[in-house]
């Protein structure tokens, strides 16, 4: 097997895993059907994974990863402090929107403090985003002084509070826009709130 279509398999298994993982949880899946879903052997699935738990952290870490170089991609060429907020803001719920099932199906089964570890890494780089967004808010006159570090913390934590909705109240789900509006409140300097917090 030659270094590419190992990683192709690797891949497929990885896909298989997050829809059969969403459509029947960790509980309700097995390595048979994942397997049965990337038209893969079950011999051939332990070659690249050692068990289910391997697979679905594995599976985990890769989501993670796909959702910060999705928010760097898509701020990335945004010079104005506040479309790239909102821009931040309407990705990370839009993502977290479109992948419910396994979100609801994680929480409920393995609670909010499996692979604590990686979590906090996967906050600990969306803050270090944010604030960078903030701090040239700031130097460009658009956002008011503040604690930069602090304010990340306040819009982590409103975005967590949309992950933990999903699993608990998931018919009460706040909107991007007014979510961003809401924060761009309290960071734009007066005279710039009119136009933008009322659109």
């Amino acid at each position: 097997m030659n270094r590419r279509s190992g990683k192709d398999s690797k891949e497929k298994i990885l896909d298989a895993a997050l829809k059969v993982f969403s459509e029947y949880g960790y509980k309700g899946a097995s390595i048979r059907m994942i397997a049965n879903n990337a038209q893969i052997s079950i011999g051939g699935l332990y070659l690249y994974f050692r068990n289910k738990e391997d697979l679905y952290m594995t599976l985990m870490k890769k989501r993670f990863k796909y959702l910060v170089d999705m928010i760097r991609e898509a701020i990335q060429d945004i010079n104005d402090p506040v479309e790239a907020i909102t821009t931040f803001i309407k990705v990370h719920l839009e993502y977290v929107k479109s992948h419910k099932e396994l979100i609801i199906t994680h929480g409920r089964e393995h609670g909010f403090t499996f692979g604590i570890e990686m979590k906090r890494k996967f906050f600990e780089e969306q803050r270090s985003i944010l604030e960078h967004i903030i701090h040239k808010g700031i130097d460009s006159g658009s956002f008011d002084q503040c604690n930069a570090q602090e304010t990340a913390r306040i819009i982590i934590g409103t975005i967590r509070g949309f992950f933990l909705s999903i699993v608990v109240d998931p018919d009460n789900l706040f909107s991007p826009e007014e979510c961003s509006k809401f924060i761009l409140s309290g960071l734009l300097r007066r005279g710039q709130k009119n136009g933008i917090i009322n659109n």
